[in-house]
């Protein structure tokens, strides 16, 4: 159980658990832009301001998705602008422009061997992510984890590896089991030993608000601020993820029987970090480990205040928590990429399901609408859906 986890390893473990489909596109793979297709989605319509929500009793219901992007590479994270979407292809190391009409073109394009992920847009600015390492082990130590912000007045690149090997933030959580019996302990494989947090850092989400950009890094269990002038800071370390090892787990794993009912901390890995109209940055967690079921849904959405770091649990029991969106209701959407499902959740913290869809990852609230990235793992799409 124990994963020292990055995003997209997370999710790839993940989508060959759901899916049975390899994801070994690499950035050397690119897809010539015409791979990528898209239909009539907009009319240079404004970006809606969905951050700031009010609070809603209303119970959404979804009309019917309509494809409006095919052909994609691993679209894990994209944005919507006013007249194109801008998709991270996460396997084929890419961010690509699609427009509402014409040819789609490449407006990032990450190291070779690396994935680009963190996409959003906003105020006419691109902000995006790249992460290298050992492309024969998702589990290695990364090379570089880098944070793009593209804008009219030029681009920047800023290291969040150096700042991450510096501060390591998580390494104050401990992980694994806690205070066990230690003749138990030491019937344990060292790979289920416990251990503290190591230095890892793979970006995955981005928000850019208050003149700072917001990363959910899911390799440091951190959520980082990153100024206009490039400083880094750490506004909070995600909480480890506790589950009970039940007995059926504990057989398939090769674990002893004194673990059984114990709990395991797992690792929180953030997916996606969103704002709502309170100003508290809202994030989606995957726990660093199995997410074949065989240990429950274990994904959550939690809030954390910006300026004091308090993180505060919204919502349990999610299969693979991989993107969110906040709506102008104050509804949050949560893609559950393990449940084939994408859920709403009130201000109560209350899930419900709202639309059955393959592999569905990245979630953003634009134009009214919801938009949806499904199959990830396969042929890629981004799907658009009205919600009342």
């Amino acid at each position: 159980m124990r994963v020292r986890t990055c995003a997209v390893a997370a999710l790839a473990v993940a989508g060959l658990v759901v899916a049975g489909t390899p994801a070994t596109a690499r950035s050397s793979d690119h897809p010539t832009p015409s791979h990528a297709r898209v239909a009539h989605y907009g009319h240079g319509v404004s970006l809606p301001d969905h951050r700031h929500p009010v609070k809603s009793h209303h119970t959404p219901k979804a009309g019917t998705p309509k494809t409006v992007a095919t052909g994609l590479v691993g679209p894990l994270t994209f944005g919507v602008g006013a007249k194109a979407l801008y998709v991270g292809q996460a396997f084929a190391g890419i961010v690509s422009k699609v427009p509402t009409t014409g040819a789609p073109t490449v407006v990032g394009a990450a190291a070779p061997g690396a994935d680009a992920a963190g996409v959003e847009v906003s105020r006419g600015a691109l902000t995006w992510t790249e992460r290298s390492g050992d492309p024969g082990d998702p589990g290695a130590p990364p090379t570089a984890s880098l944070l793009h912000r593209q804008t009219r007045d030029g681009a920047t690149t800023v290291d969040l590896l150096a700042y991450e090997q510096t501060a390591n933030p998580d390494k104050v959580n401990t992980y694994g089991f806690r205070n066990l019996d230690p003749a138990c302990a030491a019937q344990l494989d060292p790979m289920f030993q416990s251990y503290t947090g190591a230095v890892d850092s793979h970006a995955y989400g981005t928000l850019h608000a208050r003149g700072a950009t917001y990363v959910a890094d899911a390799g440091a269990n951190a959520l980082f601020k990153v100024s206009a002038k490039g400083k880094i800071s750490t506004v909070a370390v995600l909480k480890p993820i506790p589950v009970v090892v039940p007995a059926e787990a504990a057989a398939g794993l090769g674990l002893p029987d004194c673990v059984v009912g114990k709990k395991y901390w797992f690792e929180p890995v953030p997916t996606d970090v969103e704002q709502g109209r309170d100003g508290w940055l809202y994030v989606s967690l995957l726990p660093g480990g199995p997410e074949d079921g065989s240990l429950g849904a274990n994904g959550q959405v939690v809030k954390v205040n910006p300026h004091t770091g308090k993180v505060v649990t919204v919502a349990k029991g999610l299969a693979g928590a991989t993107g969110l969106a906040v709506g102008p209701k104050g509804t949050i959407y949560v893609a559950q990429l393990n449940g084939n499902a994408v859920s709403s959740i009130d201000k109560h913290g209350k899930v419900r399901p709202l639309l059955t869809l393959t592999q569905p990852a990245g979630v953003e609230w634009a134009h009214g609408k919801l938009w949806i990235s499904t199959d990830v793992f396969g042929a890629g799409n981004i799907v658009s859906v009205t919600v009342r």
